[in-house]
């Protein structure tokens, strides 16, 4: 995703009030959050190619309550968000094709475990993303509705598995929609569409899932389809310093790295819950680097995006619209080249 397509998927956020963006295979290089705009966003993706990647674009009503997040690696990213009755974790996925080898699936899968296994027990779930799986239509009592499209897959039996292990459901099949509602990538000829992206929810937290459909007239320059949720929780702002300047990790002197082990060392590692040992060593972290490493100011970058650039993100829109496929490839290549 280049420049100008990111403020092109801003702009459609915004217009279509999307408060949390997933984003798969985003071929970015490196891990980091960046201020873009009205957003955030957080990206995790390959540390020398551009392959896989995954990020989570925030706007600020959103970021003022983020409690933290974790750059799994390239097909795996979190953020948790405090809210009331409780605090919501979102992981953003890629999952390894159909194609892939067995180890880099069976991986994908375990380090997904990891995470869902971190995340604190009272916290509501949603997992979102490209699962290269069909669940199909049949449906599974408690974990696939009714409302499934076609027939199950090995890795669907698999993301099954997932479901049943950590008391998940898949929400996108428990609402009846029209099927153009329902599939979620359609092939480069138009001849065959596929419901492979899902939005999954821990099973207490279901009712809280209002709505899921597709927006197949929404057109970002890709071969899936917008999938749109409607959960219901209330923000709570969580409280935290300006980050106008930024410790200078390129200059840490040895006394940090002295305090924050002997500090460390005094932690009572036993009879504490996990959740107030996380914020005992956040506190410790964060005090000793506001008082031994020097900070350096950060300065905002100019967003900039062309003319042009708008001219044929809107043109490619209605050529999707009008199904006019060849105009959209002939436009899609276009907007590459921006």
């Amino acid at each position: 995703m280049n420049q100008g397509k990111l403020v092109i998927v801003k702009l459609k956020m915004e217009r279509m009030k999307i408060d949390i963006l997933g984003i798969s295979e985003l071929k970015w290089t490196g891990n980091g959050h960046f201020t873009s705009g009205n957003c955030e966003v957080y990206y995790s993706g390959n540390q020398n190619i551009k392959r896989n990647g995954v990020a989570l674009i925030l706007n600020q009503k959103v970021v003022k309550s983020v409690i933290g997040y974790v750059f799994k690696n390239d097909r795996i990213i979190s953020a948790r968000i405090q809210g009331r009755p409780t605090n919501l974790t979102i992981i953003q996925i890629y999952a390894p094709t159909t194609e892939a080898e067995e180890s880099t699936i069976t991986k994908f899968y375990m380090e997904l475990q990891e995470i869902l296994e971190d995340v604190p027990k009272k916290d509501a779930i949603l997992i979102i993303g490209d699962w290269n799986a069909k669940v199909g239509d049949t449906e599974a009592p408690g974990i696939v509705g009714k409302y499934g499209l076609g027939k199950q897959n090995e890795a669907g039996e698999k993301l099954i598995q997932l479901y049943q292990e950590n008391s998940l459901v898949i929400t996108n099949t428990w609402f009846q929609q029209p099927k153009r509602r329902l599939y979620t990538w359609t092939s480069p000829n138009g001849q065959h569409r596929n419901q492979i992206d899902y939005i999954l929810c821990n099973r207490k937290w279901k009712s809280s899932i209002t709505s899921v459909k597709t927006r197949p007239g929404v057109d970002c320059g890709i071969d899936h389809e917008l999938l749109l949720a409607n959960f219901k929780i209330k923000l709570k702002r969580y409280n935290k310093t300006s980050k106008a300047t930024k410790p200078n990790l390129q200059n840490i002197p040895y006394s940090y790295n002295v305090e924050v082990k002997n500090r460390f060392a005094e932690l009572e590692l036993v009879n504490t819950e996990p959740e107030e040992l996380w914020q005992e060593i956040h506190q410790i972290i964060y005090e000793e680097a506001k008082r031994n490493i020097p900070t350096i100011t950060t300065k905002k970058k100019k967003t900039w995006i062309s003319e042009n650039t708008l001219r044929i993100a809107k043109e490619r829109r209605e050529a999707k619209i009008d199904g006019n496929k060849q105009l959209f490839s002939t436009l899609n290549a276009e907007s590459q080249r921006e």
